[in-house]
């Protein structure tokens, strides 16, 4: 098995916070930390140089929040995948930060261990959340699923895969969970990106739950 080569940039306020993670980052095997920034506005500038595998990315900062720094980077970066690591726990944050471009919402309470397999997880292509946070999103769901009668054109199928990938399921994960091979799993994420006119996963599971203030950043 190849080792694993992932690098990381840490963008938090917190300078004990910003400590730590990065202690973690350069304390374990297979990571590099490649940049670490105090604000949203000097990693705007520092992150497209840098372009790290992935990056984490508090929300409340002094002036320009993480949702919107990860907003104007990702068409910039797209094959930089995004972690908001926060406090925040309710549903605006989270689909404002899915919105914006985000593959993954951690809480800062997670443990080192957790974190790394996060990341390892968004490296290779899943969505890694909180426990809680997939719990929010599940119940979002079931809250704002639109009914038979309303016009939608994605099969049941589709909508298990979709349901799975918002759940932070790998590829590999939803072909097993449904039964079916991973290429089918990817024909069925391109027809879903196209029936709902975006370009992400994050956008996909936005627009899909409906809820407020979770419309797909262009």
């Amino acid at each position: 098995m190849e080792p694993v080569n992932i690098t990381v940039s840490i963008v938090d306020d917190d300078a004990p916070a910003r400590g730590i993670l990065t202690d973690w980052v350069r304390g374990a095997e297979g990571f590099k930390c490649v940049g670490v920034h105090e604000n949203a506005e000097v990693a705007l500038a520092a992150l497209p140089g840098e372009k790290p595998s992935v990056v984490l990315m508090d929300i409340n900062m002094p002036g320009m929040s993480g949702i919107e720094c990860v907003r104007r980077l990702k068409p910039q970066m797209p094959d930089t995948q995004f972690v908001m690591l926060t406090v925040y726990e309710d549903p605006d944050h989270i689909f404002k930060a899915l919105s914006s471009g985000a593959s993954g919402y951690m809480l800062k309470r997670t443990p080192r261990a957790e974190l790394l397999t996060a990341i390892k997880d968004v490296h290779a292509g899943g969505s890694p959340m909180s426990s809680n946070i997939a719990r929010k999103i599940v119940q979002s769901f079931q809250r704002f699923n639109p009914s038979p009668a309303e016009p939608d054109n994605l099969s049941p199928r589709e909508r298990e895969v979709l349901e799975l990938l918002a759940r932070g399921y790998l590829y590999k994960e939803i072909a097993e969970a449904l039964h079916i091979s991973v290429p089918t799993v990817n024909t069925h994420i391109r027809r879903i990106y196209e029936k709902l006119h975006v370009r992400s996963r994050s956008q996909a599971v936005a627009k899909f739950t409906h809820i407020p203030n979770a419309a797909v950043a262009e």
